[in-house]
């Protein structure tokens, strides 16, 4: 065979460029499973609950809403200062003015569009500092 045949049978391979990981993302199926993993209601928190830079929700969910949620995640007295970030694909302007006002940082309609996730990318790097 001659080194022509071998090299185009050979998958190309290009290095691999080093990343530190800047995020960890935790999912929850539903609000009721969140609310256990933020330990909501507990405030002796410890291990990885303590270091949640930014919590993301859906509006509607099996079990509670994501307004329900924000209000028990500002109730928490570790929790409270989190960033939460809700979504959702009704664009209910009564639903939106309640999230925000009792404390959700941004409101974002689906589908998303490239700029809010731009703007949810600042927000994030914003909770790191």
């Amino acid at each position: 065979m001659s080194a022509t045949a071998i090299n185009a049978t050979q998958p190309k391979t290009r290095p691999r460029p080093q990343f530190k990981s800047l995020v960890a993302v935790t999912t929850a199926e539903n609000a009721l499973r969140a609310v256990n993993y933020l330990r909501l209601g507990n405030d002796t928190l410890e291990g990885t609950v303590s270091e949640v830079n930014m919590i993301i929700t859906d509006y509607c969910m099996p079990g509670m809403t994501g307004y329900e949620l924000l209000k028990k995640i500002k109730e928490s007295s570790v929790l409270k200062e989190v960033p939460v970030v809700i979504m959702s694909s009704e664009n209910i302007p009564t639903r939106i003015s309640q999230c925000l006002e009792e404390g959700a940082k941004m409101f974002m309609l689906k589908p998303l569009k490239r700029s809010d996730v731009k703007q949810l990318k600042w927000h994030l790097m914003k909770c790191r500092n």
